[in-house]
């Protein structure tokens, strides 16, 4: 594994030939969530059976918080209380509309990384793979629906919709590019059923979509590994064409 910083964010390269990002294989970029440190995700590479020549990204967020628990990065900020109250007040809705202060500038720095990671590993889009967990599937999904590029797949593990009607808009644009997503039934914190409603808009904008639901919370179990690892697999695969 090799770290580097790029367009201001800490990075995180492994795979490929040489275990540092070496080779022409594809690459997957997983942006980790609120309040996780900057490598959170990069245990993943190791658990994702795919092949040997496949590259990882691993960003860290920009903004550093303040939580009492060591290194706490976040994308935007979040006001959890008001996050716990809407789950307890069912007021999801409500916040599926919004579109978060801080995710222009979040998404804007992305496509920064994105466009270096393209350049540096000299991979085409149509060979990248982008997603992440919780707020970082968020931010995956709006940098996907408002860039050009193309992309193998997307992935979201344990997202939720905001933004709404910018991304319902945005939507069809994207008919055909594969999406994985998985949620808990059980989840605290994002609600499972904003998650179902999430598959459905995707679904109707003519988004096949891979859906893994479990049985527990927030979380990234066995099962999801599995289900993605299949995923990856198949939009990786040679002489995939690329989805514009």
């Amino acid at each position: 594994m090799r770290h580097e910083q790029w367009a201001g964010l800490d990075v995180c390269i492994s795979g490929g030939l040489d275990g540092q990002g070496s080779g022409d294989g594809p690459l997957i970029v997983l942006l980790h969530g609120f309040g996780a440190p900057g490598d959170d995700l990069v245990a993943l590479g190791q658990y994702l059976k795919v092949p040997h020549n496949v590259r990882f990204l691993f960003p860290s967020a920009p903004l550093s918080l303040d939580m009492g628990l060591g290194d706490a990065r976040a994308w935007w900020m979040l006001d959890m209380e008001r996050v716990t109250q809407a789950r307890a007040q069912g007021q999801w809705e409500a916040l599926s509309e919004e579109i978060p202060r801080g995710l222009l500038p979040a998404r804007t720095q992305m496509q920064e990384v994105l466009t270096l990671a393209m350049e540096s590993l000299s991979v085409p889009s149509h060979s990248l793979v982008l997603g992440g967990f919780s707020q970082g599937a968020m931010l995956s999904t709006d940098l996907v629906l408002h860039s050009d590029l193309s992309f193998a797949g997307l992935a979201l593990l344990s997202g939720t919709l905001i933004a709404k009607q910018k991304w319902l808009s945005r939507l069809p644009n994207r008919k055909g590019l594969p999406v994985f997503q998985s949620h808990g039934i059980d989840d605290p914190i994002l609600a499972h059923s904003m998650a179902q409603q999430l598959r459905d808009h995707i679904h109707n904008a003519g988004l096949p979509v891979s859906w893994v639901e479990f049985r527990g919370g927030h979380e990234i179990p066995i099962q999801v590994l599995d289900g993605l690892s299949t995923f990856l697999h198949t939009v990786l695969k040679p002489g995939l064409e690329p989805h514009s």
